[in-house]
């Protein structure tokens, strides 16, 4: 199975087919309304707004699995993100992402590109620290580690990147761009 198989929820109930952006650049990404990296909203709107006629799309997956960091519902996460970040990308319902429960677009999105460190810089550096508290193993499995992990699948439907939430929106859009 791929990315094209792949399906997820809609805030409102309907069941979107990642086939419907065959041909298309997508983001895939876990968010939460309120985490350090809430602002990551900001530039994934620029970045909508940016490229979207250019056939870019994003798939924001609201998650609640890191700190507790998503207690809202679905519409309540919606209003958040349309008031304070202006986002007019579509937003699907609520899930998890790791663990048993992991909607199997997650659970295909990890199988493709794993883990492969949080960087250098103070931000990695805590990331580090607190994820080693509390699973010493972090590293060595694929796992979604926190909220706005982006993936990006090409027009073809590949899954050609994987930047966790400590690289700069900067290097995603340049990934994006070469992709358009």
């Amino acid at each position: 199975m791929g990315f094209y198989d792949q399906s997820v929820t809609a805030a409102n109930g309907d069941v979107i087919s990642m086939k419907d952006f065959e041909g298309k650049v997508v983001l895939v990404v876990n968010t939460a309304t309120g985490c350090g990296f809430t602002p990551h909203y900001k530039d994934l709107e620029e970045m909508y707004e940016k490229y979207h006629d250019q056939g870019f799309e994003i798939v924001d997956v609201p998650c609640n699995q890191f700190a507790g960091q998503t207690p809202g519902t679905d519409d309540e996460i919606h209003e958040f993100c349309t008031l304070k970040y202006h986002t007019r990308f579509p937003q699907m319902k609520k899930a998890d992402v790791n663990g048993e429960n992991a909607i199997p677009l997650f659970t295909y999105l990890k199988s493709q590109k794993g883990f492969e460190g949080f960087g250098k810089g103070p931000t990695a550096f805590a990331m580090n620290a607190m994820l080693s508290k509390i699973d010493k193993n972090f590293k060595e499995n694929p796992n979604i580690k926190w909220n706005f992990t982006k993936f990006i699948v090409d027009r073809s439907g590949n899954v050609v990147a994987r930047f966790e939430p400590t690289a700069k929106m900067e290097e995603v859009a340049k990934c994006v761009a070469s992709l358009l």
